[in-house]
């Protein structure tokens, strides 16, 4: 029991993970992705005026590989340290007549296989940047802490089933892949969780955008929701900043009455 508590919990360093040659890896995916996709929109020829007149006739133009491209490399940006709502660009390519695919199969399989391959290449970052982090000793003194050793007991109960939950649940808690990165879990499995749960997330999106027809409804309220949750996540950090701020403005200010009062 000791010995694994002590891989649990001993000092992160020293780590078999490359950061640089994964952010090599991606920088190629991603020209790998983009140039195509500038070609292709280029060919085209659209125009913001052809967009603000009449957005859904426009993204109806669109070829399908030309909105796969765009949604691949939107997915594969979208983590922590860049959080981009995913479920409403899934939605609007499910939308019948504009989407994708001409059936419901082949749409929630499609949608559902890019897009978790995507944020699978996201998460993959996510637990490079913290992999990173966790190499200066101020950020890595927190897993010596009480409250991590809990958590990471919670998630060497099932590690795997953990991180398919937490993918597949929408909800704006990125704390399972900073456990899963600290906790040293292999990024092979890592990998493949996180492609299972977003892939039957984007898959049950797709296929209810489809299924029942909803249009632009659905891509905008699920807009509306990232919003409210990116608030209800951002928001409390704000006020904190805010309210730090203004008392450190008004110590200052108190601070300077009393010296010139003295003065």
């Amino acid at each position: 029991m000791r010995t694994a508590e002590a891989g649990i919990f001993g000092p992160h360093l020293p780590d078999d993970v490359s950061v640089r040659r994964w952010f090599a890896l991606y920088a190629l995916l991603f020209a790998g992705l983009a140039i195509p996709l500038v070609v292709l929109v280029g060919r085209e020829g659209w125009t913001w005026a052809d967009w603000r007149t009449d957005p859904e006739g426009t993204f109806g133009q669109m070829g399908a590989v030309v909105k796969l491209l765009g949604f691949a490399l939107y997915v594969s940006l979208a983590c922590t340290f860049l959080p981009l709502p995913t479920g409403w660009i899934v939605a609007s390519l499910a939308i019948q007549g504009v989407g994708i695919a001409s059936d419901v199969w082949t749409t929630t399989l499609i949608v559902g296989c890019v897009g978790a391959v995507g944020s699978t290449v996201a998460n993959l970052n996510d637990y490079h940047l913290f992999t990173w982090m966790l190499r200066h000793h101020r950020i890595a003194a927190v897993r010596q802490t009480r409250t991590y050793h809990t958590a990471a007991r919670w998630f060497a109960r099932s590690p795997f089933f953990l991180l398919v939950v937490f993918n597949f649940i929408p909800i704006p808690v990125d704390v399972i892949r900073m456990l899963a990165t600290s906790y040293r879990y292999p990024r092979v499995p890592f990998a493949a969780a996180n492609f299972i749960g977003r892939f039957v997330r984007y898959g049950v999106i797709a296929f209810a955008t489809f299924w029942w027809n909803l249009g632009w409804i659905a891509p905008v309220a699920l807009l509306g929701l990232a919003v409210v949750l990116g608030g209800g996540r951002l928001g409390p950090k704000l006020l904190r900043k805010l309210l730090r701020w203004a008392t450190n403005r008004q110590d200052a200010e108190l601070s300077n009455t009393q010296k010139e009062q003295s003065g």
